[in-house]
């Protein structure tokens, strides 16, 4: 009797999972933590929209993240970290413009490529905006063109570096229109804002979240943006689809989460329908509205077939650029 009780008890514990180590194997994923390693420093806005779609990840759902950042080499430590981690699903990270197009060209990290990470799901994108100096002697787009007709040279606009994202836009536009800016590098945002404000340039190509405080004060003024649908926090800039152009020109960054290439896939199932439900939200639309940037799903087949057309694209006019001994 004795031994069938404690039998019976031991199989009552097993059920309800309440034995050390019973069922810890079987649980379904995710089972513990999940580690994201972030490509930027904390406190920027590629750190601030991982961790805000993290938490409306997490409060919807079982799944509970631990931050990494991992900033540095084009953005391509923690997609480089992701990449070696065990594929279980608790090891997963962002990548962005830089990490999926800049580090797989210039191959600064060795054996990193696209192919040893598996997509599971975009979530936002920034599309890059021509903003111009109140003071410029133009004021829209069409009006910026006429003036670079008529003034070959002139137009001073500050970019972000030669074989940047925004140089190969500038690069497009004085193909398309048959005219010629006077390209002046900066290192990122910031030197580009003081430019404009200082009046070394009359016009800048970067983020509109990247140039508020200047487009609040009027010190700017948003004249396109490289996207297909217009900005909601910038609804009076005209996207360059409007403006005559075509999908070629679509230019920006932009946030996709992505674990080790060969992770199951009920894992990037589960993932994706999670992160897809956090990106669709309210909450996640009210709070990207606030930092200009633009909530963008697409699933993990999709945003394969993305970053391999947008590499197609850029490495061209790299390759173009090298050809031309403007980079290395």
């Amino acid at each position: 009797m004795m031994r069938k009780s404690v039998k019976a008890v031991f199989c009552v514990l097993m059920a309800a999972g309440l034995m050390a180590g019973c069922g810890a194997g079987n649980k379904p994923y995710p089972a513990k933590d999940i580690q994201f390693y972030i490509s930027a420093d904390a406190g920027g806005g590629t750190d601030g929209i991982a961790r805000k779609i993290t938490q409306i990840v997490e409060a919807n759902s079982d799944a509970k993240f631990y931050m990494v950042n991992k900033p540095g080499v084009n953005d391509s430590v923690a997609a480089s970290l992701c990449m070696d981690a065990k594929p279980d699903g608790y090891t997963i990270c962002n990548a962005n413009y830089s990490s999926a197009v800049s580090a797989v060209y210039n191959q600064i990290v060795d054996n990193y490529s696209m192919d040893r990470l598996a997509p599971i799901a975009m979530v936002t994108e920034e599309s890059d905006a021509i903003m111009v100096s109140k003071n410029a002697p133009f004021k829209t787009f069409e009006e910026m063109i006429e003036y670079a007709k008529a003034n070959p040279g002139k137009v001073k606009v500050a970019d972000q570096g030669i074989g940047s994202r925004v140089y190969l836009i500038l690069n497009k536009l004085e193909e398309q229109y048959g005219i010629e800016f006077n390209k002046i590098s900066y290192s990122s945002s910031a030197p580009q804002r003081e430019a404009m404000l200082n009046g070394e340039v009359d016009m800048a190509l970067t983020s509109l979240g990247d140039f508020a405080a200047v487009l609040n004060s009027g010190d700017a003024i948003g004249i396109c943006e490289f996207s297909s649908v217009r900005n909601a926090t910038y609804p009076d800039v005209p996207t360059c689809i409007e403006l005559g152009m075509d999908e070629s020109f679509l230019s920006g960054s932009f946030l996709f989460v992505a674990a080790p290439a060969e992770v199951p896939e009920e894992v990037v199932s589960y993932l994706q329908a999670e992160f897809q439900k956090a990106v669709e939200s309210d909450e996640f639309k009210e709070w990207t509205a606030t930092v200009g940037v633009t909530p963008h799903f697409m699933t993990n087949d999709e945003v394969k077939t993305f970053i391999d057309g947008l590499q197609e694209k850029d490495f061209k006019a790299l390759d173009d650029l090298k050809a031309q001994g403007l980079i290395q």
